[in-house]
């Protein structure tokens, strides 16, 4: 008696030649049985793309940016490590071809479940920031109705569209100066470090990370002004002007300021949302430029600068603050991995502008350390005796015995 089959996966192929293209798909239906078929990229539930493509990179990077929740299996000769992604050796064995096809059905699965999950309300929101390499879903604020939306209400949904382009002559003025380091001296540059946790920005990252964990609104007193963090809609509240944080997103926070941080529950009925609409930010968007206005064209010493880094997913530059270069600085990151100071000599710029991005999509952890494959991909395997001894092994085992 035949099993009943499931709906066969629907696939888009990337980076393969019309030769290469059939192959695969005829592959699909003969040894992999019809598990999936070959669509186009609009029908698709799973993105293949074969990386040893001469364009693979540049094709990577549409993908990751039309369609970054879709599943992605990569074939090359090489294994890759990329966060997201499922990897198959070629040539591409059935076995290997049916494991990623499981895992990337599984995690279809499991976004399903997601969506059924979320309550069906209507958004008012534009699309979020596209979600982190985490694969945690980017929740949205939702409210009962959009059409009911009140003068006040608009004001904190046009906050949310708020985005900044700078060019390199507003730059100092919107950053900062970092007094004492020459960026165009690589051995001063490559020290221009700072530590987010003795700045305002690290105590805020740690006050999100608790409020998700505890989902609860929490209130974080730094004795200067109260910051309000909302874990559901997943935004900040914080009364100042741009100008004041921008200033106090600078100042070092000694042991003494550190001990005056603190994180405290808050009853949402105290608080009066409409009267203070303007306060409210995107935690993405806020966190940022929370980050460009700390690092002032400085990078964070959680990286290593002398080595490669790597884009996880493309900044959603329509909500966020761009920095002078940083479309350029995104799309050779993107392409695979890099040195900062490579980045700025491939584009003539100051290693700076490279640093502040860094720093700015490292806070939403969209950026991350390259190392080397053979360390995170491939543990050691068992060495196991084999039945047959050679003709040496006989011998020394001869001689062992004989007290030789």
């Amino acid at each position: 008696m035949k099993n009943k089959q499931s709906s066969p996966l629907k696939v888009a192929l990337y980076g393969m030649d019309d030769r290469a293209y059939k192959t695969m798909s005829m592959y699909l239906k003969g040894p992999c049985k019809g598990v999936a078929i070959v669509v186009d990229e609009a029908d698709a539930e799973i993105d293949v793309l074969d990386a040893d493509h001469i364009k693979a990179r540049e094709l990577l990077g549409q993908i990751q940016a039309r369609t970054p929740n879709r599943p992605l299996i990569i074939l090359s000769l090489e294994e890759i490590l990329l966060d997201g992604t499922i990897y198959v050796k070629k040539p591409v064995e059935t076995v290997d071809v049916l494991a990623a096809l499981k895992q990337a059905k599984a995690s279809l699965a499991t976004e399903k479940v997601k969506d059924i999950a979320k309550p069906e309300t209507e958004e008012i929101i534009d699309e979020p920031s596209t979600p982190q390499s985490t694969n945690q879903p980017v929740t949205k604020e939702k409210v009962p109705a959009a059409k009911n939306i009140d003068k006040e209400e608009k004001k904190k949904v046009s906050k949310h569209r708020t985005a900044t382009d700078l060019t390199e002559g507003g730059f100092s003025t919107y950053i900062g100066i970092i007094d004492g380091i020459d960026f165009s001296d690589p051995e001063q540059a490559l020290k221009a470090s700072y530590s987010p946790k003795g700045y305002f920005l690290g105590y805020v990252q740690s006050a999100l990370k608790v409020c998700k964990a505890k989902g609860r609104i929490l209130q974080l007193n730094s004795g200067w002004k109260p910051l309000i963090v909302f874990p559901h809609s997943q935004e900040i509240w914080l009364d100042v002007e741009d100008k004041q944080l921008r200033a106090f997103a600078g100042v070092t926070i000694s042991k003494n300021g550190a001990k005056a941080m603190s994180l405290t529950a808050i009853d949402q009925s105290n608080f009066d949302m409409k009267e203070k609409m303007e306060g409210f930010f995107d935690s993405d968007h806020f966190l940022w430029k929370l980050a460009i206005w700390t690092s002032k064209g400085r990078f964070p010493d959680t990286i290593d600068i002398s080595k490669p880094v790597y884009l996880k997913q493309w900044p959603n530059f329509t909500r966020l603050v761009v920095t002078p270069h940083a479309m350029q600085i995104a799309a050779l990151l993107i392409r695979g991995p890099r040195t900062a100071m490579s980045i700025a000599d491939a584009l003539n710029i100051k290693p700076q502008y490279v640093f502040v991005f860094i720093s700015a999509a490292n806070v939403l952890g969209i950026v991350g350390q390259a190392r080397r494959q053979v360390d995170e991909l491939i543990s050691p395997s068992e060495v196991k005796a084999t039945k047959s001894k050679g003709l040496l092994s006989r011998v020394l085992d001869r001689l062992r015995g004989k007290g030789i």
